[in-house]
């Protein structure tokens, strides 16, 4: 039975989360802990492991179409929730690790800077846009409105694969700079 007021009781938490994400990042991305008077070490092992766990997600989202093309909707469903914790994963190690150490600039000169910084521009670009996108396309099927789960997934899985698999690229072309 579709439940059409499940979506309507999460909009104004998915406008909500897709406001205050983005802004709470961008915030503490400019902030440093060691600035603030806390004494903490940096966090130099992060990047390989959120990056890794960005490759994983990609693997998962894959996996998740292809479930759900051979009819395994119960499967599709727990990689689906599996996906979006891998995700929540990431933020939280890349914004600790933000906070605790410094910035590594990319060094990289020629055409590589340009498609580095392409990357990289559309890759933060699309990991704002793709959150109320997962959210939306999540509840729609939590709401059982799968035709309209549907529509929109067609747009989300794309461009959240394309921010997975964006991540990892990114971080292995910055990884030679870090210190």
């Amino acid at each position: 039975m579709e439940d059409h007021s499940l979506e309507k009781k999460f909009s104004k938490f998915i406008i909500a989360v897709s406001i205050i994400i983005p802004v709470v990042v961008g915030i503490l991305f400019g902030v440093k802990l060691k600035d603030l008077g806390f004494h903490v070490e940096p966090l130099p092992f992060l990047p390989p492991i959120y990056a890794t766990t960005n490759g994983i997600t990609a693997i998962v989202l894959v996996w998740a179409v292809i479930a759900i093309k051979s009819g395994k909707r119960k499967l599709h469903e727990r990689l689906m929730t599996f996906a979006i914790a891998l995700s929540v994963a990431f933020l939280v190690m890349y914004v600790a690790y933000h906070m605790t150490t410094d910035s590594t600039k990319f060094r990289g000169e020629g055409i590589i800077r340009f498609v580095y910084f392409f990357i990289l521009i559309t890759h933060i670009l699309l990991s704002i846009a793709i959150i109320p996108l997962v959210l939306i396309t999540y509840v729609r099927a939590l709401a059982e409105r799968f035709d309209r789960h549907r529509k929109i997934a067609k747009i989300t899985f794309p461009l959240w694969l394309y921010v997975a698999v964006t991540g990892v690229v990114v971080y292995l072309m910055i990884s030679p700079y870090y210190v």
